[in-house]
């Protein structure tokens, strides 16, 4: 698959593969790509050449409200109106599967009430967007994806902007619904520490190709940090997490 953008080519002759139920994190310096291998994903970009193919059909062949029942995408920048209830902002993921101009249907609101008690959202339903924190309203734009209860979540950056303290909230968050629901979760992180601890796979990706793939403790090495982000790092082991961790060392 290769993905252009007029005649600049972003990605060339590129195979991925994501294993379901399993989270795969997609790692890359600044412009190289990830993004735009997620809009393709979830059908926002369709590449020059290739296809992306979901459960043996081509993306293409589904209807968009079918593909949202099935792929869900967070992107890094989202918008709303300020003043919306964290509810209605949720309940804005039953889309796909609502009739023009009929209400909620009983199922609808159950499924909408599950998704708050999933995120720990159901004490600030009545709250507006603009009085939360900003791990929460993080946490509200993901129930809105898990309300649209897709296989595949697509997520760019999700603890970008957010303290140390929201962004481990919002990866343990994202890791319970994996298991919780059995999804296949597809990011982009820049923090590669982040990236260790909660990813069973990885994809990092250099110069247009992929550079390397496959299960996280053995896709982050230091020649890895050393050819994808021009860094030289020390590479140790977290007993606790059971995964690798990073010490940054100099940028080449």
């Amino acid at each position: 698959m290769t993905i252009k953008y007029g005649e600049k080519v972003i990605l060339k002759d590129v195979n991925l593969e994501f294993p379901k139920g399993k989270t795969t994190t997609i790692l890359g310096a600044n412009g190289s790509g990830k993004t735009s291998l997620l809009k393709t994903v979830s059908r926002a970009v369709v590449p020059s050449t290739g296809e992306a193919v979901f459960n043996g059909v081509p993306l293409k062949q589904y209807k968009p409200k079918e593909l949202a029942k099935r792929i869900a995408y967070l992107p890094q920048v989202h918008f709303s109106p300020s003043d919306i209830s964290v509810k209605t902002l949720i309940s804005y993921g039953r889309y796909p599967y609502r009739t023009f101009g009929k209400n909620l249907t009983k199922d609808d609101i159950n499924i909408v009430e599950n998704s708050m008690e999933l995120t720990g959202l159901k004490s600030l339903e009545n709250r507006t967007l603009t009085t939360l924190s900003g791990g929460e309203r993080q946490r509200a734009w993901i129930a809105m994806t898990i309300c649209q209860q897709p296989e595949v979540l697509l997520l760019d950056e999700p603890i970008t902007y957010l303290d140390i303290r929201f962004q481990l909230e919002v990866m343990e968050l994202i890791k319970n619904l994996g298991e919780t629901l059995n999804i296949t979760i597809i990011m982009v992180l820049h923090d590669i520490n982040f990236a260790a601890r909660y990813s069973h796979y990885m994809y990092a990706i250099r110069d247009g190709g992929v550079y390397s793939h496959g299960l996280a403790e053995e896709t982050l090495n230091a020649a890895m940090l050393k050819d994808v982000f021009t860094i030289d790092s020390q590479i140790h082991h977290d007993e606790r997490n059971n995964c690798v961790f990073i010490i940054p060392e100099k940028a080449r």
